[in-house]
């Protein structure tokens, strides 16, 4: 796999998981002011478009949809699969793209 995309891929990967983590607070926020909501389709869609990992942290660190399943359940098994898809698709090389 080509280094430059692995670079461009992991920028991707850091600046969703950022959103997706920003998106969970301001839900959070949103919540507790009684405002109009993000919806919880979006919070997943988060998630799955690479973001999962800011996703859960979000839910951990905002304490937020930690009760719902598809979240407890969901974002995990999202991450978990994400997780696979980087190791399958960068393998040995990825220690070469990291350091």
């Amino acid at each position: 796999m080509d280094v430059e995309f692995a670079y461009i891929v992991m920028a991707y990967i850091v600046l969703v998981n950022l959103v997706a983590f920003v998106v969970f607070g301001i839900d959070k926020w949103k919540a507790g002011h009684r405002c109009w909501r993000i919806s919880e389709a979006t919070l997943l869609m988060s998630a799955v478009v690479g973001g999962s990992l800011g996703a859960w942290l979000g839910m951990k660190v905002w304490r937020h949809k930690t009760l719902h399943r598809k979240f407890r359940y969901g974002v995990p098994f999202i991450l978990v699969l994400q997780v696979a898809i980087v190791l399958y698709l960068f393998g040995d090389n990825l220690m070469q793209i990291l350091f």
